[in-house]
């Protein structure tokens, strides 16, 4: 893959960036480091145009630019990726949005479980949050697994909901609530686990179970739920 291909989807990129844009990333928690301010269906459409493409997706990695980061994960082969590279995409995770985008190619890929146990308790604001998106993903996307797959997580949220940063919670939270819609079984064990976050002492773990719990325990989600089953 040349400098050139890769230095023309820059180009590309940047074509329909806009400063507008730009200047909303802030206002929406995204990192402006190294972007241009491209819109994601700009982005999803660039990357439905190229195509799979796992060589140029490594490429693009290295370009060191926001959305640069995002097409590769729209393009990548997640059957070609190594752990080794499926870590460069995490560690360069710097912004939420790359971060969750990104969960969707590493959610398919055979590593995913190690790294949502790995990742769970790890230090890092962003590696960690990936942890609890993956949940997310898979409690979303992944329609054949088994309910014993995401009984298997909610220790783990439980375990984390005292961290208190931004991006951590919110994807505890999120991973709590995705997991509890997915049937009634685990709405229920979902609002379990809830009511014994909601003992812990920190202000962190008292909101991640008052937020889930008003979700889950909702007439709306319940209703939603027994007609999906149906």
């Amino acid at each position: 893959m040349s400098q050139f291909e890769v230095q023309y989807i820059l180009d590309c990129l940047k074509s329909v960036s806009s400063v507008d844009h730009f200047n909303k990333l802030k206002r929406f928690g995204i990192n402006q480091e190294q972007a241009y301010g491209v819109k994601i269906p700009d982005v999803r459409a660039l990357a439905k145009i190229i195509g799979v493409n796992h060589y140029l997706a490594q490429e693009l990695l290295r370009a060191n630019n926001h959305e640069a980061r995002i097409l590769a994960s729209l393009i990548d082969d997640y059957k070609l990726l190594t752990e080794e590279q499926v870590m460069i995409y995490i560690n360069g995770f710097n912004s939420w949005d790359v971060c969750d985008l990104t969960a969707d190619l590493i959610r398919k890929t055979i590593y995913c479980e190690k790294l949502i146990n790995i990742l769970s308790n790890d230090n890092e604001e962003f590696r960690k949050r990936t942890a609890f998106v993956l949940m997310c993903s898979n409690a979303v996307h992944n329609k054949k697994a088994d309910n014993s797959l995401f009984l298997g997580y909610f220790d783990l949220i439980e375990q984390e909901a005292w961290d208190n940063r931004n991006f951590v919670r919110k994807a505890v939270n999120w991973a709590l609530r995705q997991i509890g819609k997915r049937n009634i079984f685990l709405n229920e064990k979902a609002i379990e686990c809830a009511k014994r976050i909601q003992l812990q002492s920190t202000s962190s773990a008292k909101w991640i179970a008052a937020d889930a719990l008003r979700e889950l325990q909702s007439e709306k989600i319940i209703t939603r739920i027994k007609n999906k089953k149906s």
